[in-house]
């Protein structure tokens, strides 16, 4: 399937729509849900374009669409659309979510609780923003990171770019870069002494004493804090705090060693650069918040409009400053910034450093000071300026970062997957070793089964649908680009693994073995056998004509999607993923109903859904007639005369006249335990006793057999 949409994708690359869709929505929604408080909006102008908003008589603010200013593609290769509403002093005053079409949102997250996340940015001030006085911090909805992410990224972006476009929140319009581009000189190395790095601002110092700090707080907005001032002598330290660059080579040979800068050296990834913070006195730029929640949240690294804050994961403690001369510090500590954050290290930054100061039981102040940093000239080198290839325009750098941090971020899950994966990988390569031990084959099944549902489904959500298939086709029609699938990557990881296996055994490995909803149904009647519940066969003529349904829904989505998409998403309900996998049941009664409606025949008919319903079966038992490999075994006695297997398969895959129909077959296993026990199959049992006989037989019987075989080979010759 994925392979007959990339042939295609020529034939529509040119159908994607370029124009802004600011004034479709602008005149789809009533005004007060846009901008509280106005009573008036204009037309929208310039390029791109926005919409100015009144209020007797009087502009209040603006009004603009995010993705006209940036980049918002999302997982589903399409734009999320959203509407800002920001005043005149550069603060946002509303975001509505106007349209998507995220599949994750679209089978597993309810879009109230993403469009609740977005209530956080009302008020957010865009200029202390991009000054690092104001924090901000992602309210990630779990099962929706990568939508989430997108949406906060281009919400705080596309901000900041109208802010400075129109000189809001004090904000200037970002003069492009002219002249020579500056970039880290990897052929200087030296090694330099504690004293010069100081002196030439390969390190930069902050240091506050204990009279400046309490001078400040009784300065401050609040003079209250200055009630509460640190004990001892004014000229004891409260911070000595020192920043270097050390992805310089010279710099981080100087106050790493050789050793530890190797050893940089081989776990920085490209685009990853290296900081090195050491500090003294009463208080630490480490704080606490990293051992309780793994963040540093006394500081953050500023550049741009790039804020970075540092995870313990990013960290690494170090026990001293290899340079000669420099100070035996308390804490000597490196921390590593992600490729994702494109971080130059060539350009200036600023440490912001917040200080915080009880003045009660719940209450505190904060006060920030700046560490200004720049790698000296001496360590660069200095190139002209390229122009920026056409190729890359349509993908903005940070929606690469964003799929980067996904995958930074779900290690773990991808690592508990992976091995998964590998487990079924060894259990199909070696199940003529595995069939042959019934009792085993049954308890590896329920055991997968079981981390499919638990681990894959319910904890993962890791759910794939028809509605990933039609989010792939629409993709390949409005720009495909493998970095929006990467977004997700169990989701990514899951149709790999779904599309090596249609080549190798058909849809049977994803759909019997790792589709969390088809666990929970074969699970479920497991449990209905073991109450006695009475099990249903479906005549086969009945059975044959059925199992067509699901292949005429897919046909129909798949239909409907080339003239609406978005009908074609919402008619994707006719899975219940999304109720029972990802929600969980919690969700509005007329869903969870049909869920039940559809899992309660499996309880008499092993696999129900399955067998007649499942447009995700059908879309990929398509492409699975290509697989190269048969490893399910048959003997010719098969169908003639014998049906065991035929009569046990749990979805009578097996025609009657004994072949395997590998469109509806979902790799079970249980045909080959049957195939291989000597006591149930009919020709294994032959096969047993002949065997058995022959033992039996004495030894100058079997010579005289042996004789006469011979001699009636020689009468043949």
């Amino acid at each position: 399937m994925f392979l007959l949409l990339l042939l295609m994708q020529p034939m529509f690359s040119g159908f994607a729509r370029a124009d802004s869709v600011l004034p479709h929505f602008l005149d789809s929604i009533s005004l007060s849900k846009i901008y509280p408080g106005a009573d008036k909006i204009g037309a929208p102008e310039g390029k791109p374009p926005i919409a100015p908003v009144y209020k007797s008589g009087k502009q209040i603010g603006f009004v603009f669409l995010t993705s006209d200013f940036v980049n918002t593609t999302g997982y589903s290769g399409k734009p999320i659309h959203q509407l800002v509403a920001i005043d005149m002093q550069g603060v946002i005053r509303k975001v509505l979510l106007v349209e998507h079409h995220e599949p994750i949102v679209l089978v597993g997250i309810p879009e109230s609780r993403i469009k609740a996340v977005l209530k956080d940015y009302e008020g957010m001030d865009v200029g202390k923003l991009v000054a690092g006085t104001q924090d901000h911090k992602i309210d990630v909805v779990s099962g929706a990171t990568v939508t989430v992410m997108v949406m906060d990224d281009t919400i705080l972006r596309g901000a900041i770019k109208v802010a400075r476009q129109y000189g809001l929140a004090g904000l200037k319009a970002e003069k492009k870069a002219s002249g020579p581009i500056a970039s880290i000189n990897p052929d200087i190395n030296v090694v330099e002494d504690w004293q010069t790095l100081l002196k030439e601002g390969s390190v930069k110092e902050l240091k506050i004493t204990l009279g400046e700090i309490n001078k400040a707080f009784a300065e401050s907005d609040t003079p209250a804090a200055g009630n509460f001032p640190e004990q001892g002598d004014d000229k004891d330290v409260f911070i000595e705090l020192y920043g270097a660059m050390v992805s310089v080579p010279s710099i981080g040979r100087s106050l790493l060693g050789e050793n530890e800068y190797k050893n940089l050296k081989k776990k920085l990834k490209p685009g990853e650069q290296a900081l090195l913070l050491a500090g003294d006195g009463r208080f630490s730029f480490k704080g606490s918040g990293y051992v309780r929640g793994g963040i540093f949240d006394r500081f953050q690294i500023i550049q741009g409009d790039v804020s970075v804050r540092f995870h313990d994961r990013y960290h690494k403690r170090l026990r001293h400053l290899a340079a000669k001369g420099a100070p035996d510090l308390k804490d000597v500590d490196l921390f590593i910034i992600p490729a994702a954050l494109k971080f130059n290290a060539a350009k200036p930054w600023t440490l912001k450093l917040l200080v915080s100061r009880n003045i009660g039981p719940t209450k505190k102040v904060f006060l920030t000071y700046e560490l200004k940093y720049h790698t000296p000239k001496k360590y660069l080198k200095f190139t002209e300026p390229k122009e920026a290839s056409a190729s890359h325009s349509s993908l903005s750098k940070k929606t690469t970062a964003i799929w980067k941090k996904m995958w930074q971020l779900k290690t773990p899950e991808i690592i508990v997957l992976g091995l998964g994966l590998l487990v079924l990988t060894m259990i199909f390569f070696f199940q003529d070793w595995l069939v042959k031990r019934p009792k085993l084959t049954d308890r590896v099944r329920i055991g997968f089964l079981i981390y499919t549902l638990f681990v894959i489904g319910w904890y993962f959500n890791a759910q794939l649908s028809v509605v990933n298939i039609l989010a792939m086709f629409n993709a390949l029609v409005s720009g495909f680009n493998w970095d929006y699938f990467l977004m997700e990557p169990l989701i990514f990881i899951l149709w790999s693994s779904v599309a090596a296996a249609l080549l190798f055994w058909g849809r049977g490995p994803y759909c019997g073995w790792l589709c969390p909803f088809g666990s929970l149904q074969e699970l479920l009647n497991r449990i209905a056998k073991f109450f006695h519940i009475k099990q249903i066969t479906v005549p086969w003529f009945a059975h044959e004509r059925l199992w067509a349904l699901k292949y005429i829904i897919f046909l129909g989505l798949f239909g409907l999607s080339f003239h609406s998409l978005g009908w074609a998403e919402k008619l994707a309900e006719v899975e219940p993923f999304k109720t029972a996998i990802v929600l969980k049941f919690v969700r509005e009664w007329p869903f969870v109903l049909f869920a039940v409606a559809v899992l309660i025949p499996g309880l008499f008919i092993e696999r129900f859904y399955c067998r007649y319903i499942c447009p995700l079966g059908a879309a990929l038992a398509i492409p699975g007639r290509m697989r190269m490999f048969s490893w399910l075994k048959r003997y010719k006695e098969c169908g003639s005369p014998c049906q065991r297997c035929a009569n046990e398969c749990m979805v009578q895959s097996i025609h009657p006249e004994g072949n395997i129909n590998v469109n509806e077959c979902l790799y079970c296993l249980h045909c080959q335990v049957v195939y291989s026990d000597e006591y149930n199959c009919p020709v294994a049992i032959k096969k047993r006793q002949k065997r058995e006989r022959q033992q039996a037989k004495p030894a100058y019987v079997l010579k005289e057999e042996a004789e006469r075989e011979v001699k009636l080979d020689i009468d043949k010759k």
